[in-house]
Formats: structure tokens, C-alpha cells, sequence
């Protein structure tokens, strides 16, 4: 735990403090450009401004703007910490709007607590935004805070931590009644807990048809009863005027229960008393009111929510803020109503009957996820999410009259949210899900080395993989202790002192090369080298994928891996890759480490591995093979071999898309492709696969791009081995090497699940 406090603080701390900035939009290197940016050019969109207000939504940023606004006073599970202390959340909260909605964030910590201070305060501020997110505000001062802006201003506002828990649930709860075959107006619920969030659920259950009288609200001090003094306005809404007293009387013979309280309050013999099929949403966190575990085996009949993302029906509020708060803005709706809120519902609701998309079994290592116990509220991580629920509140926000900027062309619009989040924001989260579902042994040949061993603490401790590390145990032992991490259970071995594997894995490597010029003592004695020690590991199964290459040249690291492991069919090139991760998506780089000036057959070869690799990630591979050549334009040697690679693979694989020989700027600028040869079978969506003429140009290329920062390099790759072989590039940082970890985990998982598709097809 200290150590991961530490992993926290460094996260927020290192490189530019904090997680989010402010990045220009329009151009600014030039004088005019300035110019028009400021003084004197800025004149005139604010004189457009002062005499149509409204056209502040043409001139400036305002209809992609919310305010993330807090006092600081309920913060997560922490309290009244203060506003300060509360900038950190609304920070991440800006982030989860970014990148799962593409809304930008000003977050706003206020020093006020009191109601009419803090509402003066946010109507001061309102001209500057698009909507406004209230956060982590307590009650019951959230509630009278929330009533009074969106009576008082004209702007989507929306305190998440009431409805955003209150829409998930709900459509949760609508779903988990189908499944159990019974009716919300008939069903006894009991409410636990007696919060913004649990009153605001409470509230839109009954808009969804609940019966008041049929719900049972408990506080920390029991069941809210009508004869019990001092309720505030918002309990004494939920007042019952049974004889009940306890959890206990409450829960006996429910069908549901909804927990917003603290973890384990509930035991088997509360779930037991319950009615059949019952329905659990236990949502404390980070400890649900009953365990998973306990849950199932008390019940077997159970449909059960939490809020936590390792177990089934994840309650989770980025399944809709985002989205709610981007289709009201596309609108510019007047304010978030009870329209818009329930049609969120709905829409969350229905997504999760439909067929789930690979990228969403991918993300969770799943085979088929579908509607049922386990399945009964989208993934968080589901891409579809942004195009489904924005158009259902913008239409809601459109018929229910507060939308002031009406949508006539849905399917634009649709294809425009589609755009706005290519799959570069979700790359590494899709893959890092997907790893931690299965994490695979993976074998670190360089554990003698800082970055190495945070690495290893870093995927161990997210149960992203199972490391292993190489060296000498009292060395590294020592770095870890210097450096404070934690790798107490982490394996380490000494190939040095290994006499039974010394003996077995050297045997095996004389058998493979006895005639390549070794004898059986120098077979044993090359594998006291880590790298050999390490291949022959992931060979004999006692690892699953290697990762070496840090501090050494990549040369020396891939000659033992070919020797002992070997490519996946003889005479099979091997090739390197980057997954550059850029604001287009991600787009595969290959050859960029290993073959210098490669022959026509060996790009075919190296396409389609790098085809084979980009279906991994779930992706459809559109190739383009580069040139300084256009489809002919030269008949230099360079170019010749690069256009008859394109026509063998037309000939061989014509399911593959692939195009050239072509220029790089063709390969993306597909305005420019199609105007001049609109032949192509890139003309539509441009390349996301990049196959280089040569090392020279592949090298250059993603290095480049790297250092402009134009995009994050994951790699490289290697492809074309039998079994998972990584080798990081010298001098890789941590956050590189965890990439690389988990794309390795991936990989293992993919071949030993025979998903992996052979390199020929």
C-alpha cells in the first residue's frame, strides 16, 4: 500500500503536475496568426458576439466547454476534505469527459460552503461554459444547490454523483426485472442507504414506474420511519410507516436491494430471506455491502451489480455522464430534464440486449458476452456507448422543448460521434483490460535494472502479468530495496545456480543446434546467459512470453531467441513493428528493427505478418506499402520491388486491403488519394498499416514521430516467432515497458487460445 501510494502521488506529480492542460485549436506560429488570435483580429467575433449572444457558440469554445465545479465537501470516500484537496478528482473527472466524450473540462474547486454563496458564485461564472457538473457536493445542500442553478440559468446542469449513479442503476434494474421476470410496479426494493445518490436512484425508480410504498429507505441508523424525528425534506420523502426497524425486517421477502452504504453490512442470511431471484446492487467501493463470492454462494438464483470493474455488471458512472452532458451540448439544451435522463436510461438499457462487439470481448477476454446474469448494463469500455446515448438525450432534449440548436440529420450526426474518438484513446485500455483477465508468466531477462524491476512491481501489482525475473537474487533483492518497491512475491532466479535446468535446458538447445558449431558443454554453458535462459523458459512452458532488450544491443537480444525458440514456420521472416498511438487512431509501423533492405518477397512476407499482428487488436488491417513512388510513377529498383510486392499480394490474399506503391502523405490524405487515383481501395478510410521500402526510411519514420511528439510509440514488436518474444527498444521508460508487458500478455493469451490467425491467411 505505501508503495502504491507512492506509484499515485509520482503519477500526479512527475513530468507537468497534475493530468490535464489547455491545448491551442487554431493556428499560432506566425505574426498573423497572432494577430487573428488576439489583438487586433479578436475584435471582431466579440463584436459579432455583443450583438447576437448566441453566435458565442459559433466564435468560440463555450458548446464543448462544462465546468467541473466542486466545494470539496463529499469527496469520493474521503469526506469534507476541502476544495484543494478535491482538485485532483475534478481533474480526473475532466479527463474521463475528454476521453470518453471528446467534451472539454475547466475544473473549478470553490471555497464555499454555504448555498447561496456557492450558487452566486457558479451563476458568476456561467457565461463561460456549455454545461455545468456538479461534483462531490454534500447533502442534503446538493440537492437545494442543483434546484436553484437549473431554475436559474439556461445551460445543461447535472450533479453526477445523484444521476449518474441513478441512471446506471436504473437501467440495470430495468434489464435484472426482465431477466427475473417481474414487474417494477410490483417489486419490494429496499434502499440502503440514504444519500445523494440513493435518494436520487430512489427517485428516478419511482419515474420508472416503482411503487413509494413498496420501497424501504435505511439510514446509518436504521429504517426511515415516519415516526422518527428530525427527517430532513429529502428522507421524509421515503418514510415508511411499517413496523419496520432494522436491515433485517426490511429485507425479509424483498426482491430487490440497493446498497449506497459501506461494505459488508449484508450476509448470506439476509440474501436467503429474500424473494426469488433476488436482485443485489451492492455499489459500495471499494468493498461492496456483500461479496461477490458470498453472494453467489448464498444464492444461486442471484443477479448481482457492483461497483467494482473485476466482477460482472459493473455499476459505473462513465457509462453515462459523458455521453448525457455530449448529446445536451450538441443540442444546446437548456438543462438536463427528467426526459433526457430517463431516454439515457433507456438507451443504456437496450445496448446491452444487443450483440457486443469484439472489441468489447477483446477488452474483457470474453468469448461472446451477451444479455443475461452476468451481462445486464454495457461495459464501460464499450465503444459504442457515445453513439448510442448522446443521440437518445439529444432527442429527448429536442421533443421534451429545451433544445435550442435541433439535429435534422441523424446519421451525420452518429458518424460525427464516431469520429470524435478514434480507437488511439482506447488502444492501451482495451489491451491492459484484455491482459488482466488472464495475466500470462512473463519472463524478465534484465532484472538487474531499475526500470526493469518497477516494471515487474508495476504489472504485478495490476494483475496485468505474472513476472518472473533473471539475475542474481541478492542484487536485485538490493535495487529493490534502495528504490522501495515491493517484490516480495515476485519469483527470482539465478540462472547460474539452476543445476537441474542447466543440464535439461542445455540438452534441449544441443539437440537444436549440435550442428550449428555447438558441443553439449558449451550448450549447458550458454544457458547460464539470461537471455538464453530466459528463451528456453518461454520454449519448455515454464514461461509464456519474454521480454529482454533494454540494455542491450537488439541484435544480441533476438539471436537467442531465434536460436532457441525459432520462427514460427522455417524460413519464415521475422519482423519488427510499432504501434504508434496517435490522435487518428493507431497506426502499425513495419519493418522498423530488423530487416535492412528488405527483398519484393520479403515485404510480402512482412505484411502479412503485420496484418496478422494488427488482427490481434481487433482491427482490419488497411495497408499501404510506402514508396517515393506513386502507382508506377518510377521505374527505379526501390519503387519496382515495392509495386510487385503489392501485385503478389492482390494475386495470393485478395480479401487483404492493401495499396501502393505509394507516398506516405496518399496513404492518409484520402481528399488528395481519391482526386487522383480513385482506383484505390484506400480511397475511403485511408491506411491504419504502414509497410516500409526499407530499415532506413521504417526507423526513421517512428522515431521522428516520437520525438515531435506526434505520437506514443509501443514496440517494438516482434513478429514472426514461434512463441511471445518482445525486445524493448535501449533505454525504454517504464511506461514503455508495462506496454510492451501487456501487449506480450495479449499475445500469449491469443496463441494459447489458438485465436491467432496463421500469417498466411
Amino acid at each position: 500500500m505505501k508503495n502504491r501510494k507512492q506509484e499515485a502521488l509520482d503519477y500526479h506529480s512527475q513530468g507537468r503536475p497534475g493530468k490535464i492542460e489547455v491545448v491551442p485549436t487554431k493556428p499560432y506560429s506566425s505574426q498573423r496568426d497572432l494577430s487573428l488570435a488576439y489583438s487586433p483580429g479578436v475584435a471582431e467575433p466579440c463584436l459579432s458576439i455583443k450583438e447576437n449572444k448566441n453566435d458565442v457558440y459559433k466564435y468560440t469554445a463555450k458548446g464543448n466547454l462544462v465546468a467541473v465545479i466542486s466545494n470539496g465537501t463529499a469527496v469520493l470516500g474521503l469526506g469534507n476534505i476541502g476544495p484543494e484537496a478535491s482538485k485532483p478528482v475534478m481533474e480526473g473527472k475532466g479527463l474521463l469527459f475528454k476521453i470518453f466524450a471528446d467534451i472539454d473540462v475547466f475544473d473549478i474547486e470553490i471555497d464555499q460552503e454555504d448555498v447561496d454563496g456557492f450558487v452566486k458564485t457558479v451563476k458568476a461564472i456561467s457565461p463561460t461554459f456549455g454545461g455545468i457538473n456538479l461534483e462531490d457536493i454534500k447533502a442534503p445542500e446538493c440537492f437545494e444547490i442543483e434546484r436553484r442553478l437549473k431554475e436559474e440559468l439556461q445551460i445543461p446542469i447535472m450533479h453526477d454523483d445523484q444521476h449518474g449513479t441513478a441512471i446506471i442503476s436504473a437501467a440495470a434494474l430495468i434489464n435484472a426485472l426482465e431477466l427475473a421476470g417481474k414487474e417494477i410496479d410490483k417489486v419490494r426494493i429496499v434502499v440502503n442507504g440514504a444519500g445523494a445518490s440513493a435518494i436520487s436512484c430512489t427517485k428516478l425508480f419511482i419515474s420508472l414506474g416503482a411503487k413509494k410504498e413498496n420501497v424501504v429507505m435505511l439510514d446509518s441508523t436504521g429504517v426511515i420511519r415516519s415516526d422518527r424525528d428530525n427527517l430532513d425534506e429529502h428522507k421524509s420523502m421515503f418514510a415508511t410507516t411499517r413496523n419496520l426497524t432494522t436491515l433485517e425486517d426490511a429485507i425479509d421477502n424483498a426482491d430487490v436491494f440497493i446498497g449506497l452504504s459501506k461494505g459488508n453490512i449484508l450476509n448470506a442470511d439476509h440474501l436467503r430471506s429474500m424473494a426469488d431471484d433476488p436482485i443485489v446492487f451492492a455499489m459500495a467501493n471499494p468493498d461492496p455491502e456483500i461479496s461477490y463470492e458470498l453472494a453467489h454462494e448464498s444464492r444461486n438464483d442471484i443477479i448481482l451489480a457492483t461497483g467494482r470493474s473485476d466482477y460482472p455488471n459493473q455499476v459505473n458512472n462513465v457509462i453515462g455522464f459523458p455521453f448525457i452532458f455530449r448529446g445536451a451540448l450538441d443540442v444546446r439544451a437548456t438543462q438536463i430534464n427528467e426526459a433526457m435522463k430517463l431516454a439515457a436510461v433507456k438507451a443504456i438499457a437496450d445496448l446491452a440486449k444487443e450483440s457486443v462487439p469484439e472489441i468489447v470481448n477483446l477488452a474483457y477476454n470474453k468469448k461472446n458476452l451477451c444479455f443475461g446474469r452476468d451481462y445486464i448494463i454495457p461495459k464501460p469500455l464499450d465503444p459504442r456507448l457515445i453513439a448510442t446515448v448522446a443521440p437518445a438525450v439529444a432527442k429527448a432534449a429536442i421533443e421534451s422543448g429545451v433544445a435550442q440548436n435541433p439535429i435534422t440529420n441523424w446519421q451525420g450526426y452518429e458518424d460525427e460521434l464516431n469520429k470524435r474518438l478514434g480507437l488511439d484513446n482506447r488502444l492501451i485500455r482495451v489491451i491492459t483490460s484484455r491482459a488482466k483477465q488472464s495475466p500470462r508468466k512473463v519472463v524478465f531477462a534484465e532484472a538487474d535494472t531499475y526500470k526493469i524491476l518497477k516494471a515487474a512491481q508495476i504489472v504485478n501489482d495490476e494483475g496485468i502479468a505474472k513476472p518472473i525475473l533473471l539475475g542474481n537474487v541478492e542484487k536485485i533483492q538490493s535495487l529493490a530495496a534502495e528504490h522501495n518497491l515491493e517484490i516480495g512475491d515476485i519469483p527470482i532466479i539465478n540462472p547460474r545456480k539452476e543445476a537441474e535446468d542447466l543440464d535439461r535446458f542445455g540438452e534441449l538447445f544441443f539437440k537444436k543446434q549440435r550442428r550449428s558449431g555447438y558441443n553439449y558443454h558449451e550448450a549447458r554453458k550458454i544457458m547460464k546467459e539470461r537471455n538464453y535462459y530466459g528463451a528456453m523458459m518461454v520454449e519448455t512452458g515454464k514461461a509464456d512470453a519474454l521480454i529482454s532488450g533494454l540494455t542491450r544491443k537488439y541484435a544480441d537480444t533476438i539471436r537467442p531467441a531465434l536460436q532457441v525458440i525459432g520462427t514460427q514456420d522455417e524460413g519464415t521472416k521475422v519482423a519488427g513493428m510499432y504501434v504508434m498511438v496517435t490522435k487518428r487512431g493507431p497506426i502499425f509501423f513495419a519493418d522498423t528493427t530488423i530487416n535492412v533492405n528488405p527483398t519484393t518477397d520479403d515485404l510480402v512476407e512482412i505484411a502479412l505478418l503485420t496484418a496478422n499482428a494488427v488482427r490481434q487488436f481487433n482491427m482490419v488491417p488497411r495497408i499501404a506499402m510506402l514508396s517515393f513512388s506513386n502507382f508506377g510513377s518510377s521505374k527505379d529498383a526501390s519503387a519496382r520491388k515495392v509495386k510487385d510486392a503489392v501485385r503478389i499480394l492482390h494475386n495470393k490474399f485478395p480479401q487483404l486491403i492493401v495499396e501502393g506503391e505509394m507516398q506516405a502523405n496518399f496513404a492518409f490524405n484520402t481528399q488528395m488519394l481519391n482526386d487522383n487515383f480513385p482506383f484505390s481501395d484506400l480511397g475511403k478510410d485511408g491506411a491504419n498499416t504502414l509497410i516500409f521500402p526499407n530499415l532506413d526510411a521504417g526507423n526513421i519514420a517512428y522515431k521522428l514521430l516520437q520525438e515531435m511528439g506526434a505520437a506514443e510509440a509501443i514496440g517494438p514488436v516482434l513478429l514472426g516467432m514461434r512463441k511471445p518474444v518482445h525486445i524493448l527498444q535501449l533505454g525504454s521508460s517504464v511506461r514503455e515497458i508495462v506496454n510492451m508487458v501487456t501487449i506480450a500478455v495479449v499475445d500469449a493469451q491469443s496463441r494459447q487460445s489458438e485465436i491467432l490467425v496463421p500469417a498466411h491467411v
